[in-house]
């Protein structure tokens, strides 16, 4: 298991003047700087915000202490580091000057645009526009239109408009293009009599139907005795890219790939990412490879770690190998039934040792031409998928504990592991008193004894109606897992030892990996100057592409919920708060709002923490999550990304608590029957008095 982070260290300094951090700006218009180090956050009141926005990093002077908390309270003196420079808006052109209005409210003032700085927009024009200069004397920054957007459909402007309002660039610029477009196809043979050659190794990549970038492929040979070869090949991405070149720069820049319904905003130019790099079927490629012997059993006898050359015979999509796994004919399906059963049997070995069984569900939308959504598809992880995340986890594994094995002048060598710390200690308390009124036992004696206690709990409620809230709600008292010189293990999979080596197309981290390998390997070691800075940097683009995503997730489901206004779902409550509750759909996992105002009429509900519910103080009715229940869409608002539901029928209560009838819930009858609420007599009734 890994072993216990270090807990933070309290502030011993605070009597410093200055700190540089990252700014959070709240809802409430407060900002909090988080500052490395120390033990809370500052707080920034919104007059002493400067021109300071979310996500920037900032310096920050301590003008004394906040609260009995003794929390720290300052202003911010500079801008360190913008976060986002570019912003798209509607322009608005006078006599004399010219604004855009930002479509985002994370940008809090329009910005001021001179009229030689139009570049073409007109009144009206929907555009993106780089600020170029905001000293903090001045209210409104000063910007250039960079682009116009007036051409383009809703939906294009939505998606480039969350691409920039995160700070991801819509292009690459010419030198790295120039970059990119200098290597040559094909392999050098020079070139390969340096790797080990695995082109005549049966060979094959697993990926989604969509899929464009190959950067993973797996080799099968079978040997005597029961022993078999296994390749792991990942796409040699540190062989085309040289540090510090332009095209480095850019991708350590992005550090990952951005996964949008309808697109993706890559790290690396198309002609590296779907082109050179990629595994294509039938092509000689440049490869980085551990190579496993290994059984059935998934025991591994020996393994090697080096470059090599591949020639992949096969693209399988997911849907193809799954079909085969269950008993479809098809190519290659007695080498696919070995590698699958090797796999299923590495899964049960890392539970066993105390990873934890969080199942996971993906959401996929079928678009039309013009990129809307016209349906919601609900994958859940099988076998397949498995398989290749079996293999991958026990390369980024072995790879990890292969370099932290080694020593540089005494020490250990620098690299940047995947790390995972314990759950929250205040979340878990939390959950483990919700989760016994499941009838779920936990035990918090250690770090095993959690692990354990969740894959006893997610086996016991499989199928049950708690077992969507008790998942999600274990997920949310885990740590995030990020990436640092300092390895702590990775408690969630059970590993002490582990890192990215497997996707270096898409994520930064893996090209670091495979830099830092080749030189354990050479016996070279050179340690990268701030790769501290760099797990930082990067653990900071990673948060911030799913925040992307889900952003964009989120929009199509709020575009395609509009044509369904006025209909009826049958919902499961996914979060609660003081002002109401969120529930998402079954069929389609659209989340929405049902707000305490429209809850009024049936009670004055008080929200509990503890039990993760709103509880109406007359008559004990409960709104919990994970309860079900039925909602009406009422409104769907593209532009607050927003869905809002009605409720149509009281829940049914999940779990071990008890039924609850409610005196006066129906007081406000006529008026719920005219917004369409139903009761149900058999299941709640009125009590005499209130």
């Amino acid at each position: 298991m890994p072993k216990n982070s270090k807990k933070k260290s309290k502030n011993q300094d605070a009597g410093k003047r200055s700190y540089t951090g990252k700014l959070e700006i709240a809802k409430s218009g407060v900002g909090f700087v988080v500052v490395p180090g120390l033990e809370k956050d500052i707080l920034i009141e919104s007059d002493n915000l400067d021109t300071a926005l979310s996500g920037d990093e900032v310096q920050v002077e301590v003008k004394g202490y906040a609260d009995n908390n003794r929390r720290l309270k300052g202003r911010i003196t500079q801008v360190v580091r913008r976060k986002q420079s570019e912003f798209s808006g509607r322009v608005e052109v006078h006599q004399h000057f010219a604004f855009l209005v930002p479509d985002s409210n994370k940008m809090p003032v329009d910005i001021y645009i001179p009229l030689h700085l139009l570049n073409g927009a007109k009144d009206g024009d929907h555009a993106m526009a780089k600020v170029v200069d905001w000293t903090g004397k001045a209210k409104n920054p000063v910007g250039e239109i960079v682009s116009l957007l007036t051409n383009e459909s809703v939906n294009e402007i939505a998606m480039q408009g969350l691409l920039i309002e995160n700070g991801f660039p819509l292009s690459f610029p010419d030198d790295v293009l120039e970059d990119a477009a200098r290597y040559p196809e094909g392999v050098d043979k020079k070139e390969i009599k340096k790797r080990k050659d695995f082109r005549n190794e049966l060979t094959m990549t697993i990926d989604p139907v969509d899929a464009k970038d190959f950067d993973d492929a797996l080799s099968f040979r079978e040997l005597k005795e029961g022993w078999y070869e296994v390749g792991v090949h990942i796409a040699d991405v540190s062989y085309y890219i040289e540090p510090d070149s332009a095209l480095d720069k850019e991708a350590y820049k992005r550090a990952t790939s951005v996964y949008l319904p309808d697109r993706v905003s890559p790290m690396l130019p198309e002609r590296l990412s779907n082109e050179l790099c990629s595994l294509r079927p039938k092509e000689d490629k440049y490869t980085f490879s551990a190579v496993f012997i290994i059984n059935k059993a998934g025991q591994v006898k020996d393994y090697w770690i080096g470059r090599t050359v591949i020639h992949s015979d096969r693209r399988f999509a997911y849907e193809e190998v799954q079909e085969i796994i269950e008993g479809k004919k098809g190519d290659y399906e007695r080498e696919i039934h070995v590698l699958n059963e090797v796999a299923q049997n590495l899964r049960k070995q890392r539970f066993k040792k105390g990873a934890i069984n969080f199942s996971s569900q993906e959401v996929r939308f079928r678009l039309d031409e013009q990129g809307k959504p016209i349906g919601i598809v609900i994958k859940e992880s099988k076998e397949a998928h498995q398989l290749i995340e079996e293999f991958m986890l026990l390369a980024n594994r072995t790879v990890a504990e292969y370099v932290g094995s080694l020593k540089h002048k005494g020490e250990n060598v620098p690299f940047p592991y995947r790390v995972h710390d314990l759950p929250d200690e205040d979340k878990l308390r939390v959950f483990t008193l919700f989760a016994g009124r499941f009838g779920v036992k936990f035990d918090l004696t250690s770090p095993s004894g959690i692990s354990r206690s969740f894959n006893q709990m997610l086996e016991t409620v499989k199928g049950k109606p708690e077992q969507h809230v008790l998942e999600q709600l274990g997920i949310r008292t885990m740590s995030k897992a990020i990436y640092t010189t300092d390895n702590i293990g990775h408690y969630g999979l059970g590993f002490e030892h582990y890192c990215h080596f497997t996707s270096p197309i898409r994520r930064y981290p893996d090209l670091l990996v495979h830099r830092i390998l080749q030189q354990c390997l050479d016996n070279q070691i050179h340690p990268i100057k701030h790769l501290e800075v760099q797990c930082r940097h990067c653990s900071d683009q990673e948060r911030r592409a799913m925040e992307t995503e889900r952003a964009a997730n989120k929009y199509k489901q709020v575009e395609f919920m509009q044509d369904h206004v006025s209909e009826e779902f049958e919902a499961v409550i996914s979060g609660v708060a003081t002002f109401g509750f969120w529930a998402e759909t079954v069929e389609h996992k659209c989340e929405g709002m049902v707000s305490m105002a429209d809850l009024s009429d049936l009670d004055n509900f008080v929200f509990s923490e503890s039990e993760y519910a709103l509880i109406g103080r007359g008559t004990g009715l409960k709104f919990a999550m994970g309860d079900k229940v039925k909602v009406r869409v009422v409104s769907a608002n593209l532009a607050k990304r927003q869905i809002d539901f009605m409720l149509t029928e009281v829940p049914e209560p999940t779990g071990k608590r008890n039924n609850v009838s409610f005196a006066g819930a129906y007081a406000g009858r006529a008026l719920r029957a005219s917004k369409g609420f139903k009761t149900d007599k058999k299941k709640h009734q009125k009590n005499k008095k209130r």
